[in-house]
């Protein structure tokens, strides 16, 4: 009998059962029932035979039966564990008890020594998600704005008091007064400075971010090891734009040789160590976006001339002018609010556009 209940559970073949009446055994009739029924009458009848329960627990089809059990127990435990986790955190996310969100965020960073302020965002949320949940905006920045001005030497109060905070865009056409980088920035010397072993030809997370635009460049090496034909535009060579945060010290040491911090910024205010740095060909430039900062900036043209065009958030689409064009030639600095203004570039000219910013506080 025992080697029966093997075969029969560990589904080996089997002489017909079948009895000269066509009928089923009395032995083989629970063959045909459910899993479950089928052990609980092989058991009984097992035990009607007279083997012993500590005889049946030693067959190999009942202990892979009871191994199969402790595993789908096993399974349905985890899983239940998994729920209830799972609730748990929806319930203290939702209801923020017995913690708040705030504290769970800071404490996942503490455990990881990580800085919140620094680190990626986990989840890339597209712009036009971001622009639909921001709070409504104030539209005193461009309501009866019409043109962008260029002023020459305005006083620091007087940036401070119309300009510098207020978010309204404005051209400083003597901003790069005394500085000598347009004599010389160029593309060869951007490829001089930025020479190989530098942080930011590869690195591009970030304090060194790269912005390749629609060219098909994957770094900053990339672009100083593209042909001269396609870096200054020769023949049918096709044009290029593209952009970085220069997180290289000794780059950044050479290139402040060249220029300073602008004269016209509040005395208190503060810019940021790390410096954008835009370069590309003419007939090309940055699409229309905006930036998901906190700080204006300033960006000055050092090289090339450059046409800006400006349109205000949706917020203020019935209260200002749905766009705003302007030039920024070389050696003039403009200063605008890319957090409020949506913006796009194009190069325009015969030379190659190179432009250096920064965000200030």
């Amino acid at each position: 009998m025992r080697n029966r209940v093997n075969r029969v559970v560990n589904g080996e073949k089997e002489p017909s059962p079948l009895n000269e009446n066509n009928e089923l055994n009395d032995e083989d009739k629970f063959v045909s029932r459910t899993p479950r029924k089928l052990f609980a009458d092989l058991h009984r009848h097992a035990i009607k035979l007279g083997l012993k329960p500590q005889d049946f627990q030693q067959l190999s089809s009942v202990n892979e039966i009871q191994k199969s059990i402790n595993r789908v127990n096993f399974c349905r435990l985890f899983i239940t564990i998994v729920c209830i986790v799972f609730v748990a955190i929806i319930f203290i996310f939702v209801t923020e008890w017995p913690v708040s969100n705030t504290h769970v965020i800071v404490w996942w960073f503490q455990w990881y020594k990580s800085n919140p302020l620094k680190e990626p965002c986990v989840v890339y949320v597209p712009e036009s998600v971001t622009e639909n949940i921001k709070p409504p905006l104030n539209c005193d920045f461009c309501r009866n704005l019409h043109h962008v001005d260029h002023i020459n030497n305005i006083s620091i109060k007087d940036f401070e008091s119309q300009y510098a905070y207020s978010g309204i865009p404005i051209v400083i056409s003597d901003g790069t007064k005394n500085w000598t980088a347009s004599e010389f920035f160029s593309y060869n010397f951007m490829k001089e400075v930025f020479s190989p072993g530098s942080e930011a030809l590869d690195k591009v997370e970030k304090d060194c971010q790269f912005f390749p635009y629609k060219t098909d460049f994957s770094s900053l090496g990339n672009v100083f090891e593209m042909s001269e034909e396609r870096a200054f535009m020769k023949g049918e060579a096709k044009p290029w734009y593209i952009g970085w945060s220069n997180c290289d010290n000794s780059a950044a040491n050479i290139l402040r040789q060249h220029y300073t911090r602008p004269y016209f910024l509040p005395e208190f205010s503060e810019s940021s160590k790390t410096d954008w740095i835009f370069m590309g060909s003419p007939g090309y430039g940055a699409h229309l976006h905006i930036d998901h900062v906190d700080l204006p900036s300033w960006q000055a043209q050092i090289t090339g001339r450059k046409r800006w065009i400006l349109q205000p958030p949706r917020d203020c689409y019935f209260q200002c002018p749905r766009q705003l064009e302007v030039i920024v030639n070389q050696g003039e600095i403009i200063v605008l609010d890319t957090n409020k203004w949506y913006h796009s570039t194009l190069n325009i000219g015969e030379t190659i556009s190179i432009t250096i910013g920064s965000e200030y506080d």
